[in-house]
């Protein structure tokens, strides 16, 4: 998976999104992703389950795209599978720490 994390005015962002996934727009309904156009808000450092998990540690928010980012947040309980959404079965979640 791509993982890249933004720092702006104090708060840290971390991105995520399986591979496979950049260069595609998803849209089915209302709901609309476009992982083509925003591919640098995602694309970093090839990263593991490890690496997403060490910045998952400490953060503000969390946008993560695809399966094996979103498996690592519902794994460190971060999120329920409930609270996971879905663009043509492409899993989703958009995490806030408040």
């Amino acid at each position: 998976m791509y993982l890249k994390v933004h720092r702006d005015q104090g708060k840290k962002i971390v991105a995520a999104c399986d591979r496979k996934l950049i260069g595609r727009v998803l849209q089915e309904g209302t709901s609309h992703m476009d992982l083509d156009t925003y591919r640098s808000f995602y694309v970093g450092d090839v990263a593991g389950s490890r690496e997403l998990e060490s910045e998952l540690r400490e953060f503000n928010s969390a946008n993560l795209v695809g399966k094996k980012a979103v498996d690592v947040a519902v794994a460190l309980e971060l999120a329920s599978k409930d609270s996971v959404m879905y663009i043509n079965n492409v899993p989703y979640i958009q995490i806030y720490k408040i």
